[in-house]
């Protein structure tokens, strides 16, 4: 899949996206010190090499849809517009952190930016994100949900069940297989008996196609047209993104199932950030001193960021009580 050139993207968008997804990636890297400094408990599952699926999605969604996901799920909130700063605090389990530090890495929320959730179980966000556009639907609105999973999640029977209810309901829900060929640690062909796993919806009459995950231009036309086709009525739609992770399955996974040389690889012809810069600087919309002016304010973003979340305090124990039960 070769990357394609920006014909139609003003220059404003296309510098947005490279700040969009420059921010994911520094912040992810930084994520990672703060893991190893031990700031981070638990799991953290990094979402560096896979940017422009969040962003090129993004691009394609209005305000009021939502958005639900895994526990890979730094990225998504970032690109919906979520605080940096409360972002990384819930990632060190400080009371700034939008679950209130309670949720970590793998558990936040948003409802002022539709953002329905990281979730830890494998699968488990699937028919959740149907039940998101089902009340949709019920209350007669034109909105969809971006339902977001992995190659791995793709054959949990869940996924299969809620096809069948999407299709039959007609249901304006996204399926964004998040296909980064590894799952947990296990290459697809080891572990998936179909090559597109955008195919399965064919059983139940549920249209779909691959996309370049490493293009954000690709991931943003094909985001629209699936936008397009749930907007429509015509009920839920696949994209199968093939995208990769640079990281290993979280930061606890030395990532032996495949080799340095296969990442580099990736890293030197397919970055998806490269794509990016490489369009600014060959259309002449940007120079090498802008660039390097955007990753300086990024990189300020971020500092910023881990430095709120390393003074916001721990939360108080009768925090534990709380958020058990929705009020009346």
């Amino acid at each position: 899949m070769a990357p394609r050139k920006a014909s139609n993207v003003p220059v404003g968008t296309l510098r947005a996206w490279y700040r969009d997804m420059l921010l994911i990636r520094r912040f992810e890297e930084k994520a990672g010190q703060l893991y190893g400094m031990g700031l981070i408990g638990g799991f953290c599952h990094l979402y560096i090499g896979q940017e422009a699926v969040v962003v090129g999605l993004e691009a394609a969604a209005d305000a009021g849809d939502k958005r639900i996901t895994s526990y890979r799920d730094h990225g998504h909130m970032l690109a919906c517009g979520m605080d940096p700063k409360g972002v990384m605090a819930e990632l060190t389990g400080r009371e700034g952190g939008y679950s209130k530090g309670k949720g970590g890495s793998m558990h936040m929320f948003s409802r002022e930016k539709d953002f329905y959730g990281g979730h830890g179980i494998v699968g488990a966000q699937v028919p959740l994100g149907a039940g998101l556009a089902f009340a949709d639907k019920y209350r007669g609105t034109d909105r969809v949900t971006f339902t977001y999973f992995g190659d791995g999640a793709a054959n949990q029977g869940q996924v299969y069940e809620t096809f069948n209810m999407a299709a039959l309901w007609k249901l304006p829900v996204i399926f964004v297989i998040e296909n980064n060929q590894y799952a947990m640690g296990t290459a697809q062909a080891r572990s998936t008996s179909t090559p597109d796993l955008y195919t399965r919806g064919q059983a139940f009459g549920i249209p779909g196609e691959i996309v370049d995950g490493m293009d954000v231009l690709a991931v943003r036309d094909a985001g629209a047209k699936a936008v397009k086709h749930c907007r429509a009525g015509k009920g839920p739609y696949i994209l199968e993104v093939k995208t990769y992770r640079y990281r290993g399955h979280s930061m606890s996974d030395p990532a032996k199932y495949r080799t340095r040389e296969e990442v580099q690889k990736m890293r030197e012809e397919r970055d998806p950030i490269d794509h990016v810069r490489e369009m600014l600087l060959q259309g002449k919309h940007a120079s090498e001193d802008d660039l390097k002016a955007i990753d300086k304010e990024i990189k300020a973003v971020v500092s910023e960021a881990a430095d709120f979340a390393r003074e916001s305090p721990e939360p108080p124990l009768d925090e534990l009580y709380t958020d058990i039960y929705a009020e009346a």
